[in-house]
């Protein structure tokens, strides 16, 4: 349908919390849509509705060979809406990672390593997964968007934030 524009930090929609989805209907589909063309088109790992400025609980993410993540694993390509984290470990694993509404920039996210995750397809119908590693932080990423969290929000080391052609020369911009 249609690329839209992702919304940069600093913008009041990218603060708040996001309204559960009440309706499975066209305007749902079409919003889906749209969000599968502009993550798309930016080479995203995954995108929150409140990125392109409409603030309901709606993420899709999946990652396949992916220019921009050359080393990591493969996540399912996944719409969920309304979704819910329940973490199953204390364990935290740092990370890099960027975000399409923090473009140009990466840092070191603490995230937890394994979490079930639960919530509806595009259709209503009930997932409920367990991730761990990479999936689990794709997860955890685009689900914090959801609740006005922007990945920087989420660091303990300000020493490892900067600019992507700075910290890594030569690599293709990266974001989420």
């Amino acid at each position: 349908m249609a690329v839209r524009e992702v919304i940069r930090m600093g913008h009041p929609t990218l603060a708040q919390v996001a309204q559960a989805v009440t309706s499975f209907g066209p305007e749902l589909q079409a919003l889906l849509q749209d969000m599968r063309d502009t993550m798309a088109a930016q080479n995203g790992a995954g995108l929150a509705a409140p990125q392109i400025n409409v603030p309901v609980r709606v993420v899709i993410f999946g990652v396949e060979k992916n220019p921009r993540y050359p080393d990591a694993e493969e996540v399912p390509f996944t719409i969920l809406v309304n979704p819910k984290i329940e973490f199953l470990t204390k364990e935290l694993e740092e990370g890099w990672e960027g975000c399409l509404s923090v473009p140009g920039l990466r840092g070191v996210v603490p995230r937890f390593t394994k979490l079930r995750y639960t919530g509806f397809d595009e259709n209503g119908k009930p997932i409920d997964r367990v991730a761990d590693g990479f999936h689990a932080r794709v997860v955890q990423h685009e689900c914090d968007h959801l609740d006005g969290v922007l990945y920087p929000q989420r660091m303990t080391d300000m020493a490892r934030f900067g600019f992507t052609d700075v910290l890594f020369p030569g690599m293709e911009d990266s974001d989420e």
